[in-house]
């Protein structure tokens, strides 16, 4: 299934008219592409986030540019694009409070970490997410 959908993502860019599915896919492949290689490259990913946001700005969008920051470029890079979105954000977007907690702890803000933690644990209905977060919220509380 990968190799299939590594073929239709290079034909698609064959085509020369990038949009955000083709955007959204290459995404997903550079991350694909990064595991089995054994390194991620999220200066890519960065950029692709950038496309994408260019073309079809979302929250999700937004968000997943500041994860890939967070990878590429560190915590304060993450932070900034959070905190000074290219649109409203939704602060009920859980995946928005578990990066800005990654963020946060890296900045060493760990009080603040931990409600932005909170937050996204509440915000969670995934059981397997849920536990996941509360594992880390309580190795951080240590």
């Amino acid at each position: 299934l990968i190799h299939e959908a590594e073929t239709n993502l290079s034909h698609a860019f064959r085509l020369r008219h990038i949009g955000p599915f083709q955007l959204e896919a290459a995404i997903q492949s550079a991350h694909v592409f990064g595991v089995r290689a054994g390194r991620v490259d999220y200066e890519s990913i960065v950029s692709l986030y950038e496309g994408l946001l260019a073309l079809a700005p979302s929250m999700g969008a937004a968000v997943g540019h500041a994860a890939a920051l967070l990878e590429a470029r560190g915590s304060a890079a993450a932070l900034a694009v959070l905190e000074a979105p290219p649109f409203e954000i939704d602060d009920t977007y859980q995946p928005l409070w578990v990066v800005r907690a990654h963020a946060l702890y890296g900045l060493g803000r760990d009080d603040e970490a931990g409600a932005a933690l909170v937050r996204a644990i509440a915000l969670t209905e995934d059981p397997a997410v849920r536990a996941h977060l509360e594992s880390m919220a309580h190795e951080r509380s240590r």
